[in-house]
């Protein structure tokens, strides 16, 4: 089987989108300043890169309050972890055929 890069999917290719999926992927939700955090980036920065996982439907958003404060928080969608699932397949493909 013939792996190319062609074959990764476009919305992981920026590295705050890769962090984003990452991070949820291995925790049930994390909420936004967690993820800003975690990532160093800013809060326009991060809103940019969650808004383009939400309009693929990689994540979704529960808003909620807490202390009557709202809270964002993120989680993969199962569209999402197969899509991201399927691009780490293909990056270790890519490693395996060019060591």
């Amino acid at each position: 089987m013939k792996v190319a890069f062609d074959d990764l999917h476009k919305a992981f290719e920026n590295r705050i989108r890769l962090g984003i999926m990452s991070a949820l992927s291995v925790n049930d939700s994390l909420d936004f300043n967690s993820l800003k955090e975690l990532l160093e980036v800013t809060d326009g920065n991060l809103a940019t890169h969650i808004k383009k996982l939400e309009q693929e439907e990689f994540i979704e958003v529960q808003k909620t309050f807490i202390d009557n404060k709202p809270n964002t928080s993120y989680s993969v969608t199962a569209k999402g972890k197969k899509a991201f699932e399927e691009h780490l397949a293909v990056l270790e493909q890519i490693i395996k055929t060019n060591k």
